[in-house]
């Protein structure tokens, strides 16, 4: 069985985008449409890494990453945020959540790819 990455964003194209690239990489993929509906998600499944957006209604990334953090299930597992925004002090928010990585949309397929390589092989 392959490893399970879990996206969560409330951009239906972004989650295809992203689902495509990481299929084509041989992974397995979980969707979520918000921060609420990531963390249930994870929570609920086994995944070895999570990419989130920012940005989404209901509960924004970061708050998903202070939440999943805070459980034992999630303490350890790669989160990468996947969003528009760029400025340092959004990184150093990131960074401060709990998030392993930060990239900027519109995001290279190849790069993704690597990053992800990188956080679980």
């Amino acid at each position: 069985m392959g490893k399970t990455i879990l996206t969560v964003d409330d951009s239906v194209s972004i989650r295809q985008m992203v689902t495509f690239t990481l299929k084509g990489g041989g992974y397995e993929v979980l969707q979520a449409a918000d921060g609420e509906e990531g963390l249930a998600m994870a929570k609920a499944n086994s995944v070895q890494l999570i990419i989130t957006d920012q940005n989404m209604p209901k509960m924004d990334g970061l708050t998903m990453v202070r939440a999943l953090r805070a459980t034992a299930a999630h303490s350890r597992t790669p989160i990468l945020l996947l969003t528009t925004e760029s400025g340092d002090a959004m990184k150093a928010q990131g960074k401060a959540a709990g998030a392993t990585g930060w990239l900027v949309k519109p995001f290279d397929p190849a790069k993704l790819l690597e990053v992800v390589r990188r956080c679980i092989g």
